[in-house]
């Protein structure tokens, strides 16, 4: 049963490990178990009471190795008198009955009187006039509570709510899924640890530097040539050149990065749909604080570059959206909230300054028919969302005609990304009524077959071939899906895969810089210079002077609860360009050792930033005066 106060956002792991000495713990040899389940219920939540038949099979089919902890999560909104029924628990508990009287309660049908309770303690053999005294007492209620607000803090927002040897099982609920999800097969274990480190606020950065450390390393040892050999290798349909045959690290980069640029279009459109480019005034800032980030770096660049080096003035413009968020998470509680979101705000606005940067001034050539194929491409996606079509197969079928077409026509082909982002249709929000009539009807209709099989004689796994189960199968399928649009289920498909395979493949074909440059020549040095200046301190001055201008002359409002301090250290994390500099390092020397350079001072200037910009945000001097906080 859900519970309107509690945190939507789910953890992935218990913040409070299982203590013996405060848990009610059943089975697991006093808690020395293999596994441990917490389960945080309601005594009178009817799915929990259904659950618990199921929790019984698998003690009984695990023995001692299961551990079961029973944490307190009462919907007093929803079941009144559900707070008083677990305190009853929590005072036969001060006379070592718990078990009993938790047994008891769930076996009981609701609704329960205190009077029928307290019946049932008198025949515990309780100390009747103890039990009443707890039963009332401070200590019982604040034991409640405390498992409540905990319960809400591990993010559980309804009963039953499970977690197994600390991390959160969000699986089915049925005996068989369970069993798996707690004797844990090869399959089970990796998904549940990769569900772990995946909710690690910083993994995405993580997987990122380990991959361009992995290149640094490549390049720089004997691995060097077979690296660069894998990177230059033709892969694709037709002989070397032709449209659908291009080199490993082009297919990166061209081909799997249109994945990433359909990430950065959704979330571009949530900021100015939902967001914070929503408020025009509000909105103001990071779009200009993110121009002002464009345009100082390229100016530092190109007052030390010119000529053939002047085309990577782009290069120390790009801010890597997965390093400073993973940066700013790992800061945690040093980071205000309006300081996060400016930066996510930022780092999308400057996306959008990268993409319009790869159209405009790194076209590859000039071929008006694939131009015009790219526009029938994108009125066909335009038709498909004004027709409402919200199966997702025509736009990816689409999409990828429109990423061929950009290719052959010289622009970049990830940009067709973008163009799908744009054109996924959304839909209202459902009212969640019919829904769960539908759902909870079909699940009806399958229980109810399951029992008049069980009658019979027959299995209950035999309704599985009748037709009844496909009907309910397409119902639920069909209430399931209506919960997310296209886009929606989009993204959730593909953003596991842009965050720890694509844009990591991305980093490793991109950063295998051999570290052997030749800087002998002052244009050598001016390249290096150029792009370690621009992200180290174009970034953060071209930010921190664009918001400075935009709130003081009130066409902006600044971020709630920021200290001058904090913003300028996030300003210099914006600094980091890492996996969108290193492309437009490729865009802007497609050959040449300026490309080695250029990529070289991104990887220096990236941690420069980084370093930077996370000792200004952890330092912590004497209170700042008011007058330095950023003005909203």
């Amino acid at each position: 049963m859900a519970i309107e106060s509690a945190s939507p956002t789910a953890q992935s792991r218990l913040q409070r490990p299982v203590d013996q000495a405060r848990d009610h713990v059943r089975g697991g040899n006093k808690f020395n178990g293999v596994i441990s389940v917490v389960v945080y219920g309601d005594y009178l939540c009817p799915y929990c009471r259904r659950l618990r038949l199921v929790i019984a099979r698998l003690r009984q089919a695990l023995g001692e190795r299961l551990a079961y902890v029973f944490r307190h999560f009462p919907n007093e909104a929803a079941h009144p008198g559900a707070t008083l029924i677990a305190r009853a628990s929590e005072a036969a508990a001060k006379q070592g009955r718990f078990w009993e009287m938790h047994d008891w309660l769930y076996e009981k049908e609701p609704p329960l009187t205190e009077l029928q309770i307290r019946d049932f303690a008198r025949d515990l053999g309780l100390d009747i006039t103890q039990f009443n005294s707890d039963l009332e007492s401070e200590e019982t209620r604040i034991r409640v509570e405390e498992d409540l607000a905990e319960g809400k803090r591990n993010g559980v927002t309804g009963t039953p709510s499970f977690f197994i040897d600390g991390v959160r099982y969000d699986g089915a609920w049925d005996f068989h899924s369970m069993l798996e999800a707690l004797q844990l097969p090869v399959a089970a274990r990796v998904q549940r640890s990769a569900r772990a480190f995946a909710n690690l606020p910083a993994s995405g950065g993580l997987v990122l530097l380990l991959a361009a450390a992995a290149a640094l390393l490549c390049a720089n040892t004997p691995l060097g040539p077979t690296y660069r050999v894998f990177i230059e290798s033709a892969f694709g349909i037709g002989p070397p050149g032709s449209l659908l045959s291009m080199t490993v690290g082009a297919w990166f980069s061209e081909g799997l990065l249109a994945i990433f640029f359909l990430l950065v279009g959704l979330e571009i459109r949530r900021e100015m749909t939902a967001g914070q480019l929503s408020d025009p005034r509000a909105a103001m800032l990071p779009v200009l604080a993110a121009i002002g980030g464009v345009l100082a770096p390229a100016a530092i660049y190109l007052a030390l570059n010119s000529g053939s080096a002047a085309p990577g003035w782009s290069v120390p413009t790009a801010t890597d959206i997965a390093f400073t968020l993973g940066i700013l998470a790992l800061l945690g509680s040093r980071v205000p909230t309006g300081l996060r979101v400016f930066v996510a705000a930022l780092a999308v606005v400057d996306d959008v300054l990268s993409v319009l940067t790869l159209a405009i001034f790194y076209p590859k050539g000039f071929a008006p028919v694939w131009l015009f194929a790219s526009g029938v491409a994108i009125a066909v996606l335009f038709a498909l969302n004004r027709w409402r079509v919200y199966a997702t197969w025509p736009y990816v079928v689409v999409t990828a005609v429109l990423w061929l077409s950009l290719h052959a026509a010289g622009v970049h082909g990830a940009l067709a990304g973008i163009f799908l982002a744009a054109f996924l249709p959304t839909r209202p929000a459902p009212a969640v009524g019919p829904l769960l009539a539908q759902a909870a009807t079909a699940l009806a209709a399958l229980e109810h077959a399951e029992s008049e099989a069980r009658q019979s004689g027959s299995s209950a796994g035999s309704i599985a071939q009748e037709p009844i189960w496909e009907w309910a199968s397409r119902n639920l399928s069909a209430a399931s899906e209506r919960l997310l649009s296209p886009a929606d289920r989009i993204e959730r498909a593909v953003a596991p895969w842009s965050t720890y395979v694509i844009l990591p493949l991305f980093a490793f074909s991109a950063t295998g810089v051999g570290l052997d440059l030749d800087l002998s020549s002052l244009n050598a040095w001016r390249v290096l210079l150029g792009v370690i200046l621009g992200l180290v301190i174009g970034k953060p001055l071209g930010i921190s002077l664009a918001s400075l201008l935009a709130v003081k002359s009130r066409l902006a409002r600044g971020p709630d609860d920021v200290t001058l301090r904090n913003f300028i250290g996030a300003a210099c994390l914006c600094g980091v360009g890492d996996t969108v500099a290193l492309l437009m390092a490729d865009q802007a020397f497609p050959q040449g050792a300026d490309a080695g350079l250029a990529k070289t001072g991104v990887l220096i200037g990236s941690v420069l930033a980084a370093a930077l910009g996370a000792a200004i945000i952890a330092f912590k001097p004497s209170p700042v005066p008011r007058s330095e906080a950023v003005e909203a």
